[in-house]
């Protein structure tokens, strides 16, 4: 996708390229193509062909984007993974102490019936 994406925007440079060279010499090179003058139907047809490129261009680029994005997650997480297995590697006893989803028991009684507070001062 990379690839396409950069064949892309080096056709998009060359066709931009190419009409403007052609329409600063167009005194010129108007006569070799049997060009009179410039009309309004060439110019939308050159533009819409130049915003095809371009959107072409911009397609690719976002889907080599998105390619290489879900890469890097993939390898982070490939990666955060290894760290796991070398941290247990290393550090046996921690996992090995470690309380394996013991229910919590509450130590204090219900606290809901106790007595209102009592505000003391130093007299």
């Amino acid at each position: 996708m990379k690839k396409l994406h950069q064949i892309l925007q080096i056709a998009l440079l060359v066709y931009f390229g190419a009409f403007l060279i052609f329409f600063v010499a167009f005194e010129t090179l108007g006569g070799l193509f049997g060009m009179e003058e410039i009309t309004s139907d060439s110019m939308v047809t050159i533009i819409l062909i130049g915003m095809i490129l371009f959107l072409a261009a911009w397609g690719s680029s976002y889907a080599a984007y998105s390619s290489l994005s879900s890469q890097i997650k993939k390898m982070e997480s490939e990666t955060n993974a290894l760290k796991a297995k070398i941290y247990d590697f290393e550090h046996p006893a921690v996992r090995a102490n470690a309380p394996a989803n013991k229910p919590v028991k509450p130590t204090e009684p219900d606290q809901s019936n106790l007595p209102p507070r009592q505000n003391f001062t130093d007299k």
